[in-house]
């Protein structure tokens, strides 16, 4: 299985994080290739200049890698495709990382139950 993370699973991961489900890590662990998109960074850069999130921006960069994760550059044909999709659910990162999953495909891992409704590809954990 090939996996694409969402933002708040990503930094779960890396932190390893209590929130993080014994059933998502065993998906993370076993994925064939897990990746991280690059939205997810910039989601996160936001988060932090806003004083939401208490996070190093370059060191989750660097934790792609580190991880073993891939990361997942956003290309034209993925921010197109976002303009394609029903309007279940108003965040445009989380769109944006429901376009990638189609395109690619992938399958989104998140624990946002609204972002089922997009696809298959999505897991809720």
């Amino acid at each position: 299985m090939r996996l694409l993370l969402d933002t708040h699973i990503y930094l779960w991961a890396v932190t390893d994080s209590r929130k993080l489900s014994k059933q998502a890590r065993k998906l993370i662990t076993d994925a064939d290739e897990v990746f991280v998109s690059s939205a997810s960074i910039w989601e996160a850069s936001i988060k932090v200049g806003l004083g939401k999130l208490d996070a190093d921006v370059n060191l989750l960069v660097a934790e792609i890698d580190a991880s073993g994760f891939k990361e997942l550059p956003v290309r034209a044909v993925h921010a197109a495709l976002v303009s394609d999709l029903p309007d279940i659910h108003r965040d445009p990162f989380d769109r944006l990382l429901i376009a990638q999953a189609l395109s690619e495909p992938l399958r989104l891992m998140t624990a946002d139950s609204h972002l089922g409704a997009y696809t298959e590809l999505v897991i809720t954990v």
